[in-house]
């Protein structure tokens, strides 16, 4: 027993190298994509619809090409992968914050501390903001399938449930720091901290580059050299894994839930708060409460199977999003000392953190569980496909959902009259958390259900493990 319990702490140096810089590749991540939609709106002059897309896209992009990036990353090495990523990352955050500075004179108006880039107006240049992003899609994209890949090359039986908890902290203590930035860059340059913000993220790639050129010395993988036709032979073998398919669709139904805390809170918050609100700030809550329950739940669910696991957390899912939509009915005044929709909002957040310490790492060890060697890459980049659905379908979902039941002040005409006209369209505003409410239900059902049929499946062909 004591020699399992130090097993359980002992990790190479390729895993803690990789954790470290996954720490900082989330900082700047986070710290850009929870302003992602006031950054497309407010700087480069998106409508809310506009923005819900754009963001989507580029947020389902950086979860769909895992499953290719992943499987490139077997053949040419992690420590090859991780560089190009690293070196794609910092020229993509530099290209945002480059963008609107090049077109001050072409559409950049300042209004004392608040900017705008009126692109819709002025010309197409907002849509150089698309280049940039595919370069963020791609070096993103190999960072998703290379570090939690490392995570399962660098364990084994024994260690492999902690050593993806100490990952998914590490994931939170990264998106803590990256979303810590926002408010204060907000607060001393108005919207144009938004652009600066950008600058940061390019520092803490750049950073990220050369701890992976100085400390990552992975050993050779199964999968370096490995053929193309290899490889593709090996991607329509994931693909056709018809558990793990049905599962990533499921599991998809929370991550449509979650991600609002970047397509939906921030506009919300503002619009229903006012601009004193910290939307930033209330979302640190999320990986504040994962840092603090994920290794507790971990340990506790040691002995019980993922998919037990999973099916706890999908549950408290609906939980999370009634609460977001709580706070516009509690009707006016304050709840030790917050407005009763940041308050609530702020629950809500709480109830979603604590969801995925019990869903998010067991998730990605079961999908570790079903690689084969040289192939980690590649199983855990297709681990990442419900992200890519949900960022589509659920920020496209916000976009809309927003302008129907809580659109912005801009589509109201000036005055008093207009500011009685916004304050009407705002009242159903919690109908948007409602949507979500029944989607988180019916995947909590649906993850059941796939458990049940799963179950009855490995009775037959007990030699097929259920993770």
């Amino acid at each position: 027993m004591n020699i399992e319990q130090k097993s359980t702490w002992k990790f190479s140096r390729a895993f803690w190298t990789a954790n470290g810089v996954e720490l900082l590749e989330r900082a700047a991540w986070y710290g850009v994509f929870v302003a992602i939609t006031l950054y497309l709106s407010r700087i480069l002059g998106f409508t809310d619809i506009q923005a819900g897309v754009v963001s989507g896209v580029f947020s389902a992009g950086l979860y769909l090409l895992p499953t290719f990036s992943g499987a490139y990353a077997d053949r040419i090495g992690f420590r090859k992968a991780l560089l190009l990523a690293f070196g794609l990352l910092t020229v993509g955050y530099g290209g945002m914050w480059l963008l609107p500075m090049l077109f001050q004179g072409a559409g950049l108006v300042s209004y004392g501390r608040e900017v705008q880039f009126t692109g819709l107006e002025d010309g197409a240049y907002k849509w150089l903001f698309i280049p940039v992003m595919l370069v963020v899609m791609v070096g993103g994209s190999f960072i998703k399938s290379v570090i939690t890949g490392t995570v399962a090359k660098e364990t084994n039986e024994i260690n492999r449930a902690r050593g993806y908890s100490i990952f998914y902290a590490m994931v939170n203590i990264g998106a803590f720091s990256g979303k810590t930035v926002v408010k204060p860059l907000r607060e001393s340059m108005g919207n144009e901290g938004l652009i600066v913000l950008n600058l940061f993220a390019a520092g803490m790639t750049l950073l990220a580059f050369v701890l992976v050129l100085i400390f990552y010395k992975a050993s050779k993988g199964d999968g370096e050299g490995r053929k193309l036709d290899e490889i593709l032979r090996s991607l329509v073998a994931v693909c056709t894994r018809w558990r793990l398919v049905i599962l990533t669709l499921i599991i998809t139904g929370f991550w449509m839930v979650q991600g609002q805390l970047y397509a939906t809170m921030p506009k919300y918050v503002l619009r229903m708060v006012g601009e004193g609100a910290s939307p930033s700030w209330y979302a640190n809550v999320n990986p504040a409460i994962v840092v603090l329950t994920v290794g507790i739940v971990t340990q506790l669910l040691r002995k019980r199977t993922a998919l037990f696991s999973m099916t706890l957390g999908m549950f408290i899912m609906p939980v999370s999003a009634f609460c977001m939509a709580a706070g516009n009915m509690l009707g006016d005044g304050t709840i030790l000392g917050f407005h009763p929709v940041a308050f609530m909002m702020l629950v809500g957040i709480g109830f979603q953190g604590l969801a995925e310490s019990f869903i998010s790492p067991r998730f990605l060890e079961y999908f570790s569980k079903q690689a084969p060697k040289g192939e980690e890459g590649l199983y855990l980049g297709f681990s990442h496909l419900h992200s890519f659905i949900s960022a589509l379908v659920g920020f496209s979902l916000s976009g809309i959902l927003l302008d129907r039941w809580c659109p912005a002040r801009t589509q109201f005409e000036l005055g008093a009259a207009g500011d009685v006209a916004w304050q009407a369209a705002k009242v159903h505003a919690h109908y948007i958390w409602f949507v979500f409410v029944g989607i988180a239900t019916a995947a909590a059902i649906g993850l059941i259900v796939f458990g049940w049929v799963t179950r009855a499946m490995d009775k037959q062909r007990p030699q097929v493990a259920e993770g």
